[in-house]
Protein backbone atom coordinates (compact mmCIF):
# COMPACT_ATOMS: atom_id res chain seq x y z
CA UNK A 1 0.00 0.00 0.00
CA UNK A 2 1.65 3.33 -0.74
CA UNK A 3 2.43 6.18 2.08
CA UNK A 4 -0.43 8.35 0.36
CA UNK A 5 -2.95 5.34 0.92
CA UNK A 6 -4.25 5.32 -2.70
CA UNK A 7 -4.44 1.81 -4.58
CA UNK A 8 -3.26 2.05 -7.64
CA UNK A 9 -6.06 1.18 -10.82
CA UNK A 10 -4.34 -1.57 -11.84
CA UNK A 11 -4.34 -3.25 -8.83
CA UNK A 12 -7.65 -2.46 -7.94
CA UNK A 13 -8.76 -4.15 -11.40
CA UNK A 14 -6.66 -7.21 -10.80
CA UNK A 15 -8.58 -7.98 -8.10
CA UNK A 16 -11.58 -7.50 -9.50
CA UNK A 17 -10.23 -9.94 -12.25
CA UNK A 18 -8.93 -12.30 -9.83
CA UNK A 19 -12.29 -12.58 -8.29
CA UNK A 20 -14.12 -13.39 -11.41
CA UNK A 21 -11.69 -16.61 -11.84
CA UNK A 22 -13.49 -18.05 -8.84
CA UNK A 23 -16.24 -18.82 -11.31
CA UNK A 24 -13.85 -20.26 -13.98
CA UNK A 25 -11.93 -23.77 -14.31
CA UNK A 26 -8.62 -24.30 -14.90
CA UNK A 27 -8.22 -23.81 -18.65
CA UNK A 28 -10.98 -21.67 -19.41
CA UNK A 29 -10.51 -18.20 -21.32
CA UNK A 30 -11.02 -15.18 -19.13
CA UNK A 31 -13.53 -12.73 -21.50
CA UNK A 32 -11.71 -10.50 -24.10
CA UNK A 33 -9.95 -6.86 -22.82
CA UNK A 34 -12.76 -5.66 -24.97
CA UNK A 35 -15.72 -7.00 -22.64
CA UNK A 36 -13.45 -6.69 -19.52
CA UNK A 37 -12.86 -3.17 -20.21
CA UNK A 38 -16.56 -2.34 -20.75
CA UNK A 39 -17.73 -4.18 -17.93
CA UNK A 40 -14.52 -3.03 -15.58
CA UNK A 41 -14.94 0.86 -16.75
CA UNK A 42 -10.95 0.90 -16.80
CA UNK A 43 -9.02 1.93 -19.59
CA UNK A 44 -7.37 -0.90 -21.98
CA UNK A 45 -4.56 0.22 -20.64
CA UNK A 46 -5.14 -0.20 -16.64
CA UNK A 47 -6.27 -3.94 -18.18
CA UNK A 48 -3.60 -4.64 -19.42
CA UNK A 49 -1.47 -3.98 -17.06
CA UNK A 50 -3.80 -5.94 -14.23
CA UNK A 51 -3.46 -8.67 -16.75
CA UNK A 52 0.18 -8.55 -16.54
CA UNK A 53 0.51 -8.82 -12.79
CA UNK A 54 -2.00 -11.97 -12.86
CA UNK A 55 0.11 -13.85 -15.32
CA UNK A 56 3.26 -13.02 -13.08
CA UNK A 57 1.41 -13.97 -9.96
CA UNK A 58 0.57 -17.21 -11.91
CA UNK A 59 -3.13 -16.62 -12.00
CA UNK A 60 -3.56 -16.40 -16.09
CA UNK A 61 -1.25 -18.46 -18.40
CA UNK A 62 -0.87 -17.02 -21.51
CA UNK A 63 -0.72 -18.99 -25.00
CA UNK A 64 -0.22 -18.54 -29.08
CA UNK A 65 -3.46 -19.18 -30.06
CA UNK A 66 -5.58 -19.61 -27.06
CA UNK A 67 -4.72 -16.50 -25.90
CA UNK A 68 -5.46 -16.06 -21.87
CA UNK A 69 -6.82 -18.53 -19.82
CA UNK A 70 -7.25 -19.35 -16.06
CA UNK A 71 -4.21 -21.24 -14.46
CA UNK A 72 -3.54 -24.46 -13.07
CA UNK A 73 -3.20 -24.02 -9.49
CA UNK A 74 0.29 -23.69 -8.22
CA UNK A 75 2.14 -27.12 -7.54
CA UNK A 76 2.83 -26.56 -3.55
CA UNK A 77 5.59 -29.00 -2.25
CA UNK A 78 7.37 -29.09 1.38
CA UNK A 79 10.91 -28.36 1.65
CA UNK A 80 11.95 -31.89 2.92
CA UNK A 81 15.34 -33.74 2.14
CA UNK A 82 13.95 -36.14 -0.54
CA UNK A 83 13.66 -36.28 -4.52
CA UNK A 84 11.78 -34.29 -6.58
CA UNK A 85 10.12 -37.56 -8.11
CA UNK A 86 8.87 -38.98 -5.01
CA UNK A 87 7.46 -35.55 -3.73
CA UNK A 88 5.25 -35.12 -6.53
CA UNK A 89 4.25 -38.87 -6.52
CA UNK A 90 3.56 -38.46 -2.62
CA UNK A 91 1.40 -35.42 -4.10
CA UNK A 92 -0.42 -37.91 -6.76
CA UNK A 93 1.18 -36.26 -9.70
CA UNK A 94 2.90 -37.90 -12.61
CA UNK A 95 6.47 -36.72 -12.28
CA UNK A 96 9.27 -37.04 -15.13
CA UNK A 97 12.83 -35.69 -15.74
CA UNK A 98 14.04 -34.83 -19.23
CA UNK A 99 17.56 -35.32 -19.49
CA UNK A 100 19.43 -32.05 -21.06
CA UNK A 101 23.18 -32.95 -20.65
CA UNK A 102 25.45 -34.89 -18.56
CA UNK A 103 29.57 -33.81 -18.59
CA UNK A 104 32.68 -33.83 -16.79
CA UNK A 105 33.89 -30.49 -15.88
CA UNK A 106 36.47 -28.82 -13.65
CA UNK A 107 35.36 -27.90 -10.12
CA UNK A 108 36.35 -24.31 -9.60
CA UNK A 109 37.25 -23.01 -5.99
CA UNK A 110 33.18 -22.33 -5.11
CA UNK A 111 32.32 -25.72 -5.92
CA UNK A 112 35.56 -27.38 -5.17
CA UNK A 113 34.45 -26.46 -1.53
CA UNK A 114 31.03 -27.22 -1.39
CA UNK A 115 31.97 -30.80 -2.63
CA UNK A 116 35.16 -31.03 -0.23
CA UNK A 117 37.55 -31.03 -2.97
CA UNK A 118 40.29 -29.66 -4.57
CA UNK A 119 40.18 -26.59 -7.03
CA UNK A 120 40.07 -28.31 -10.04
CA UNK A 121 39.06 -31.86 -9.23
CA UNK A 122 36.65 -33.08 -11.80
CA UNK A 123 33.05 -33.13 -10.89
CA UNK A 124 30.32 -34.64 -13.08
CA UNK A 125 27.44 -32.51 -13.84
CA UNK A 126 23.75 -33.55 -14.66
CA UNK A 127 21.40 -31.17 -15.64
CA UNK A 128 18.07 -32.11 -16.48
CA UNK A 129 13.96 -30.46 -16.85
CA UNK A 130 11.61 -30.95 -14.27
CA UNK A 131 7.83 -31.99 -15.72
CA UNK A 132 4.60 -32.44 -14.14
CA UNK A 133 1.94 -33.41 -15.79
CA UNK A 134 3.92 -33.01 -19.70
CA UNK A 135 4.15 -29.36 -18.26
CA UNK A 136 8.30 -28.14 -17.76
CA UNK A 137 8.53 -26.47 -13.99
CA UNK A 138 12.02 -26.70 -13.42
CA UNK A 139 15.32 -27.07 -14.62
CA UNK A 140 17.76 -29.33 -12.37
CA UNK A 141 21.53 -28.97 -11.84
CA UNK A 142 23.60 -31.13 -10.14
CA UNK A 143 26.98 -31.69 -9.06
CA UNK A 144 28.56 -34.42 -7.94
CA UNK A 145 32.57 -35.69 -7.17
CA UNK A 146 33.81 -37.78 -10.09
CA UNK A 147 36.20 -39.39 -7.99
CA UNK A 148 33.51 -40.56 -5.31
CA UNK A 149 30.75 -41.67 -8.45
CA UNK A 150 33.24 -42.60 -11.15
CA UNK A 151 30.78 -44.25 -13.07
CA UNK A 152 27.54 -42.26 -12.45
CA UNK A 153 27.13 -41.49 -15.70
CA UNK A 154 27.24 -45.03 -16.74
CA UNK A 155 25.77 -45.97 -13.46
CA UNK A 156 22.17 -43.88 -13.44
CA UNK A 157 19.52 -43.24 -15.49
CA UNK A 158 18.74 -39.36 -15.90
CA UNK A 159 15.00 -39.90 -15.60
CA UNK A 160 14.71 -41.92 -12.34
CA UNK A 161 15.49 -40.67 -9.18
CA UNK A 162 19.54 -39.69 -8.50
CA UNK A 163 18.67 -40.22 -4.73
CA UNK A 164 17.43 -43.68 -5.16
CA UNK A 165 20.83 -44.05 -7.08
CA UNK A 166 23.14 -43.19 -4.01
CA UNK A 167 21.49 -45.53 -2.14
CA UNK A 168 21.12 -48.68 -4.16
CA UNK A 169 24.45 -48.28 -5.95
CA UNK A 170 26.85 -46.78 -3.75
CA UNK A 171 25.41 -47.38 -0.59
CA UNK A 172 25.34 -43.65 0.17
CA UNK A 173 21.67 -42.04 2.36
CA UNK A 174 21.66 -38.21 2.70
CA UNK A 175 20.40 -37.25 6.01
CA UNK A 176 21.36 -33.01 6.26
CA UNK A 177 20.84 -30.72 4.12
CA UNK A 178 20.64 -26.91 3.33
CA UNK A 179 18.88 -24.70 0.89
CA UNK A 180 18.70 -20.99 -0.24
CA UNK A 181 16.20 -19.52 -1.75
CA UNK A 182 15.77 -16.45 -3.86
CA UNK A 183 14.23 -14.67 -6.92
CA UNK A 184 15.41 -14.68 -10.07
CA UNK A 185 14.85 -14.27 -14.09
CA UNK A 186 15.42 -16.77 -15.88
CA UNK A 187 18.67 -16.46 -18.75
CA UNK A 188 17.46 -16.66 -22.28
CA UNK A 189 18.39 -20.52 -22.68
CA UNK A 190 16.30 -21.28 -18.96
CA UNK A 191 13.32 -19.76 -20.64
CA UNK A 192 13.26 -21.68 -23.84
CA UNK A 193 13.94 -24.94 -21.89
CA UNK A 194 11.35 -24.06 -19.52
CA UNK A 195 8.84 -22.59 -22.33
CA UNK A 196 8.34 -19.80 -20.27
CA UNK A 197 8.81 -15.78 -20.83
CA UNK A 198 11.97 -14.74 -19.35
CA UNK A 199 10.30 -11.96 -17.68
CA UNK A 200 8.49 -14.25 -15.20
CA UNK A 201 9.80 -14.54 -11.71
CA UNK A 202 11.33 -17.88 -10.99
CA UNK A 203 12.74 -19.47 -7.94
CA UNK A 204 16.07 -20.30 -7.40
CA UNK A 205 17.26 -23.20 -5.14
CA UNK A 206 20.77 -23.55 -4.12
CA UNK A 207 20.70 -27.25 -2.13
CA UNK A 208 24.31 -28.73 -0.32
CA UNK A 209 23.88 -31.91 1.33
CA UNK A 210 25.69 -34.28 3.46
CA UNK A 211 25.70 -38.24 3.79
CA UNK A 212 25.46 -40.01 7.85
CA UNK A 213 29.43 -39.43 8.22
CA UNK A 214 28.94 -35.76 7.24
CA UNK A 215 30.93 -35.90 4.29
CA UNK A 216 29.65 -33.76 1.83
CA UNK A 217 27.60 -35.55 -1.35
CA UNK A 218 25.87 -33.11 -3.68
CA UNK A 219 25.38 -29.33 -4.95
CA UNK A 220 22.34 -28.84 -6.63
CA UNK A 221 21.16 -25.26 -8.56
CA UNK A 222 17.68 -25.71 -9.54
CA UNK A 223 15.50 -23.20 -11.22
CA UNK A 224 11.35 -23.45 -10.53
CA UNK A 225 8.93 -21.46 -12.56
CA UNK A 226 7.57 -19.04 -9.82
CA UNK A 227 3.59 -19.30 -11.62
CA UNK A 228 3.78 -23.15 -11.56
CA UNK A 229 5.66 -23.63 -8.25
CA UNK A 230 5.30 -22.93 -4.33
CA UNK A 231 7.12 -24.40 -1.51
CA UNK A 232 5.92 -24.63 1.97
CA UNK A 233 7.64 -25.76 5.04
CA UNK A 234 6.47 -26.12 9.22
CA UNK A 235 7.74 -23.79 11.36
CA UNK A 236 8.34 -24.99 15.22
CA UNK A 237 8.95 -22.73 17.70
Amino acid sequence: MPEHGRVPKYFAVARQVSAMLADLRPGDPVPTERELVEQLGCARETLRRALDELVLAGRLHRTRGRGTTVAEPKLILPLVLRSYTESLADAGMSPQRRPVRGEVIAAGPVLAGKLGIANGDKVVHLERLLIAENEPIGLESTYVSLARFPTILEDFDPTTSLYRTYVTAYGIRLTTGQEIIETVLASPREAQLLGTNPALPMLLMHRDTWDEAGEPVEHVRALWRGDRYAVTTALRG
